[in-house]
């Protein structure tokens, strides 16, 4: 769910540090003359990847001393996005620059303009779950540069202690807690429709269920072959976005209700659950220092108990432009992100929200429970990445029919229609085969 990723970061305290200075003259030139090497890197300007990539450069540069890291800072959105296509067009890229994985890859054209890390060494500790995400045309091009983020239901623990509540398995359990949380007085289920954005988590994260019911939906789907409306599991998001209004289970107000607003309800146990994503809980860390303990995530609960799960947005990824003149010092780098050493780096910088996808990393003792609880997921093979990273189709309207789907105001089936029309727009844009 990209439009998450804004105000996720916005809410992570900026690291800064003098190691790092700007530098916008893409590819650095190769060795100097006393034998030490510039990289030039690319990183995002939100909070949370600067705090990252901070971590993973100073500790980096520390490791090996003849290798320096100039970082430059690139807005997101549309319009970093085409920042990042024009130069790798024009061959003004950095050595190395953080961007997406999943879908998204596809449109950077990587086969022309990124160094094919396929059996490379680089993808040692690279565990082998993620590089679909960042594989094109059978060709592997960059390696995770955080952690994982976990969709589902926030859930706070110790309402669920003191209800002697278990958490769900199937939607029926889920319903039958929230009938409890509310004749106990709390809210069941919170809503933030005042950002819009929120209001997809109910779908975009019900992808584990549409998975296991549907093996090949992700594929059909790209194809045009399957729709949301026309296939009951996919079309679940919808009816649980209806399913919690018709019960009045949703806070008072929530279409002002904003984000905030929503984590300080869950936080505060004034709301038991709340559809979001993991990543989103580590800034509140500082005022509400009980969240690492107090907040737990589930996977939306589907109806068979034996296949019940959780959806994960994959990390971003750093890759290597073809233009670069350091590509050994490049790899070299590459290497440290994807490493243990370089997940520890982070973890001290960066409270992690979810598992990373690094072989021998592992989380720390004091991780926040939502991490933990992602990490049984992960451990059990009970996880599905999120339809984004297995396809190039996103309707931007979304949110809005999300939205009126939760306020009550569109049948689930009609918004599930609805979205099938808004995806067939984005598909004949983008020239898909099937539509």
């Amino acid at each position: 769910m990209k439009t998450s990723h804004r105000p996720l970061a916005a809410a992570v305290a900026v690291l800064a540090t003098a190691a790092l200075t700007s530098c916008g003259a893409g590819s650095s030139a190769g060795p100097a003359a006393d034998g030490t090497v510039t990289l030039s890197f690319m990183t995002g300007s939100d909070q949370s990847t600067v705090a990252t990539s901070t971590a993973l450069a100073n500790a980096f540069m520390k490791a090996n001393p003849t290798i320096k890291i100039k970082m430059e800072q690139q807005s997101g959105g549309s319009e970093g996005d085409n920042v990042v296509k024009t130069r790798l067009s024009t061959g003004e890229m950095t050595d190395v620059f953080w961007y997406n994985s999943g879908s998204l890859l596809q449109a950077l054209n990587p086969a022309q303009t990124l160094v094919d890390l396929t059996g490379d060494p680089v993808l040692a500790n690279v565990q082998p779950e993620y590089l679909p995400v960042v594989t094109q045309a059978g060709k592997v091009f960059g390696v995770p540069a955080t952690t994982l983020t976990g969709g589902g239901i926030l859930y706070n623990r110790k309402v669920y202690e003191q209800l002697k509540l278990e958490v769900p398995k199937t939607w029926a359990e889920f319903m039958a807690n929230n009938d409890k949380i509310k004749t106990a007085g709390l809210t069941p289920v919170i809503s933030t429709f005042k950002d819009t954005w929120t209001s997809q988590v109910f779908v975009l994260a019900d992808f584990h269920n549409v998975q296991a019911a549907a093996p090949n939906f992700a594929q059909d789907y790209t194809a045009g072959k399957a729709k949301f409306a026309t296939t009951p599991a996919a079309a679940g998001g919808f009816r649980h976005l209806a399913d919690v209004h018709a019960k009045d289970y949703l806070n008072k107000g929530f279409g002002s209700a904003t984000l905030d607003q929503g984590l300080k309800m869950l936080v505060e146990g004034k709301g038991a659950h709340y559809a979001m994503l993991s990543g989103l809980l580590p800034p509140m860390l500082k005022t509400y220092p009980q969240t690492a303990t107090d907040i737990g995530l589930f996977g939306i609960p589907g109806d068979d108990p034996d296949k019940s799960g959780a959806t994960v947005w994959e990390p971003n990824a750093v890759y290597i432009a073809k233009t670069t003149k350091n590509l050994d010092a490049a790899k070299k780098f590459l290497a440290f992100v994807a490493s243990p050493a370089g997940t520890e780096a982070v973890t001290a910088a960066v409270q992690p929200s979810g598992p990373y996808r690094i072989k021998g990393s592992k989380l720390p003792d004091d991780a926040i429970q939502v991490a933990k609880d992602l990490q049984v997921y992960l451990d059990n093979g009970a996880t599905a990445p999120a339809l984004e990273f297995l396809s190039p189709i996103k309707g931007p309207s979304l949110e809005q029919i999300a939205v009126a789907v939760g306020s009550g105001l569109t049948p689930p089936a009609e918004g599930a229609a609805q979205y099938d029309k808004d995806v067939e727009k984005q598909a004949k844009q983008l020239g898909l085969a099937g539509w």
